[in-house]
């Protein structure tokens, strides 16, 4: 299931954001604060209108308890797309929950937020992450060069859209 953050995802969130592997998948290059994070949970005013991204907690359905993190980011409202992040805790991966997830969210940007084009930047050495997209539907459109940098080299960049 998919819901709002709580303070409760705080110590998750902390270490999502910090883990510097991740780094290398997002714009991330700095560590987080708990006091920015709680902030950021606290006045997030959970409208993509507003704050031009969402984040969802990714939670099991029997207890709620979250297992990771789906973003709507890059919000374009003109042309009704936006890119997509997701970040599941390693020992939930490979189960099915990544797919899930991303097609509860493309049915909520499509019926409730409107959008009609979902997008997301993968690393061509993330072949997990490549697989993902392409079972959750999503086309490789585009490989952008030299797109991404981690600590060693620059990498090449797959774009995967979905058309909602």
């Amino acid at each position: 299931m998919l819901r709002a953050a709580e303070p409760e995802d705080l110590d998750l969130m902390y270490l999502v954001e910090n883990d510097t592997a991740l780094w290398t998948c997002g714009s991330a290059n700095v560590p987080y604060s708990r006091f920015a994070l709680r902030q950021f949970i606290e006045q997030t005013s959970n409208d993509i209108n507003t704050d031009g991204q969402v984040r969802l907690v990714v939670a099991l359905s029997e207890n709620r308890n979250a297992i990771g993190f789906v973003d709507l980011q890059n919000y374009d409202l003109r042309h009704r797309r936006a890119e997509v992040g997701i970040v599941i805790l390693p020992e939930w991966q490979r189960q099915g929950i990544g797919v899930e997830v991303l097609g509860i969210l493309a049915k909520y940007a499509s019926k409730h937020l409107y959008i009609h084009q979902l997008f997301a930047f993968v690393s061509a050495t993330n072949t997990a992450a490549q697989a993902l997209f392409s079972k959750a539907g999503y086309n490789k459109t585009a490989t952008l060069q030299h797109w991404l940098r981690n600590e060693e080299e620059w990498q090449d960049a797959m774009v995967y859209q979905k058309i909602l």
